[in-house]
């Protein structure tokens, strides 16, 4: 089944200049800051705050190519979440299973190449957490809209798990879950905000993780919406 497209990420709104300078005054004390959640995962504050920008224009051109759809779980339940990707590869579902494909499966056509600006902040992300040498080959991008969730689950469909995790936080705040390698063990409740970066690996590769329900704000980055890059070495 084809996934059902939803509209493209809200690029008429105010640039994001303006609305970083403002978010420096926020955060400024802990911009910049490397915060452990657990062996192996750190959050990176504010990391991807200057190249915001860059990334918000990289991202219009990408849904123009592969617009955001409402993908079907296994069991033909459609997520909440909109999803696209861009890269060699991109992660997708539907009621085959979870998996990665080089075709957009909309279209038949190549997933967008991955923009340098996401490349080298994964790349550098990764870095700066102690994992250097990290390549992605694929970026789930998801929007979510005032309301939505991601449920607790396992980055797990990649070939191997020696490459770490790195996920981009922009727009509005949310509430990131962390928990353990299984899905019973407790929880951490992480707030991230525009520009903040997870990275996680190693020993906290197959950590449990989701989105809390996402609360009503408004950011300029995409108006109501928050955006998250997932970069993943899939292949």
């Amino acid at each position: 089944m084809t996934a059902r497209r939803s509209a493209s990420l809200q690029l008429d709104l105010p640039g994001i200049a303006g609305a970083a300078a403002r978010g420096a005054g926020e955060h400024e004390a802990v911009a910049g800051a490397c915060e452990a959640l657990a062996p192996g995962a750190v959050v990176l504050r504010g990391f991807a705050r200057a190249c915001a920008d860059e990334i918000r224009d990289a991202l219009a051109e990408i849904v123009a190519a592969a617009p955001f759809r409402h993908m079907t779980t296994p069991g033909n339940r459609r997520m909440s979440v909109a999803m696209t990707n861009c890269g060699a590869f991109g992660w997708f579902s539907d009621r085959s299973g979870y998996r990665y494909s080089a075709v957009d499966p909309d279209s038949g056509r190549p997933w967008p190449p991955m923009p340098a600006v996401i490349a080298t902040l994964g790349a550098e992300a990764a870095a700066a957490a102690g994992f250097a040498g990290f390549e992605p080959d694929a970026c789930l991008v998801n929007r979510y809209a005032p309301g939505t969730q991601l449920s607790l689950h396992q980055d797990k469909d990649e070939r191997d798990f020696d490459a770490p995790i790195v996920s981009v936080s922009l727009g509005v705040p949310a509430t990131f879950l962390f928990g353990g390698l299984r899905r019973r063990d407790p929880l951490a409740r992480v707030r991230l905000e525009h520009g903040d970066v997870v990275v996680w690996g190693g020993p906290a590769r197959l950590r449990y993780h989701g989105i809390a329900r996402l609360a009503a704000a408004e950011h300029p980055f995409a108006g109501s919406e928050r955006v998250n890059l997932t970069l993943r070495r899939a292949q």
